[in-house]
């Protein structure tokens, strides 16, 4: 299969109609339809089904797009980084969730610049699941990420700091002043759903909670008694007044961790890793 395909079929099967898909692909609709037919028989599957009315995926097109999206990625990647590896300043972009370890990014750029040989550290600071996202495309070399809430599947990882979970709740919360909180009682909490946040493809779970993209939104939903949040303790010093912290025992702990590419060969991030793992 061509890289060209592989992107006439993704945007088919997500826009799931081919004229909005040869729109998006600056084409016309009668040789994106050729395509797929052409990409179709080749594979001797049928990755659409469809009727006067309307496209939908059938089970080898579901597993085609997630493999489509992956391999794209990985051909994007290998372009951004193979430029950045040419640049006449070399640099190593590091990408981390904005707000989290923020004392570990001072000390890791305070330690990495004081190395022998350091270059220009560009920090890209995001949302939740943005980091991962980042650094599966090729747009960051590196990254902070934090299990469970960020898949590091394909990553070379170092586990570098865990620490416990606590729920935020709006101050005054008839819950606020208990000793600890299950996560079972948390999800019982109707009035204060828990927010859903954007993977790393920029989409959001189903449920009842609030999209947010970033913690200041989040914390003032919290303190409009809007949400709740299960989230690692270390935050607990971006609170304000109008928050409330309850130790969860039996949420999972959190794991910050270092990754990047497994077949990376850049001295910067072999030496900002190797920086993060003795701090």
């Amino acid at each position: 299969m061509e890289t060209r395909e592989l992107r006439y079929f993704v945007a088919v099967a997500e826009e799931l109609h081919f004229g909005r898909a040869a729109e998006r692909l600056a084409m016309a609709q009668p040789p994106l339809s050729r395509a797929i037919q052409q990409l179709e028989r080749r594979l001797g599957v049928v990755l659409l089904h469809r009727t006067t009315r309307a496209i939908t995926l059938t089970e080898a097109g579901s597993v085609l797009l997630r493999e489509a999206r992956t391999a794209l990625d990985a051909v994007e990647a290998a372009e951004r980084r193979t430029r950045r590896a040419a640049a006449d300043q070399p640099r190593v972009v590091l990408a981390a969730k904005a707000g989290a370890s923020t004392e570990l990014l001072s000390k890791l750029l305070d330690a990495y610049a004081a190395e022998p040989g350091a270059v220009a550290v560009e920090m890209m600071l995001c949302g939740p699941g943005e980091p991962e996202g980042l650094l599966r495309t090729g747009r960051a070399d590196v990254a902070l990420l934090h299990r469970p809430y960020d898949t590091t599947a394909g990553f070379d990882t170092e586990e570098l700091h865990t620490e416990q979970q606590v729920a935020v709740l709006p101050a005054g919360h008839p819950l606020a002043n208990r000793a600890q909180l299950s996560l079972d009682e948390i999800n019982a909490q109707t009035d204060l759903p828990l927010p859903r946040w954007p993977g790393w493809d920029g989409t959001y779970p189903d449920g009842p909670g609030p999209q947010v993209r970033d913690q200041t939104q989040l914390f003032q939903l919290i303190a409009l008694g809007l949400a709740c949040v299960v989230m690692p303790e270390s935050l607990r010093d971006q609170l304000g007044d109008d928050h409330a912290v309850v130790p969860v025992p039996d949420a999972p702990a959190v794991t910050t961790v270092i990754a990047w590419p497994p077949h990376s060969r850049s001295k910067a991030v072999a030496d900002l890793v190797h920086t993060a793992t003795r701090l």
